[in-house]
């Protein structure tokens, strides 16, 4: 009756280090995000500094725009993990997208649009 079985020996800090995600190249990711964020950083004041005389106000207000779209869009995409989201948030996102471009041009439409009898000054 008394069966000698053997002992089952598992390690308990076995399943500790197979991890499903690699530390080492998600901290190697962040460490290129910030990087990239750096230089889209520096590019923006860069921007900033050049020459009136060859680039106008509204060029390099479009070029620091653009610079801050890409820097948004890595910090949103990798850093806060929105590129690997569900159908949800990219329906939230484009949601968030379309109403933020009808106040802007909800916005221009009405810099002109002023009561009458207004004096500009």
């Amino acid at each position: 009756m008394s069966e000698s079985h053997p002992a089952k020996t598992t390690a308990p800090h076995a399943a500790v280090d197979e991890h499903p995600v690699d530390y080492n190249s998600y901290v190697r990711r962040c460490a290129y995000i910030f990087v990239a964020v750096l230089c889209a950083i520096s590019a923006m004041i860069f921007i900033s500094y050049l020459p009136q005389q060859q680039y106008s106000w509204a060029m390099k207000v479009t070029l620091i725009l653009v610079v801050a779209c890409v820097n948004a869009f890595l910090v949103a995409g990798f850093l806060m993990h929105l590129l690997s989201e569900k159908k949800l948030i990219y329906t939230l996102l484009c949601f968030t997208v379309f109403f933020f471009a009808g106040l802007m041009g909800l916005t221009l439409y009405a810099m002109q649009d002023f009561p009458t009898g207004t004096q500009m000054h």
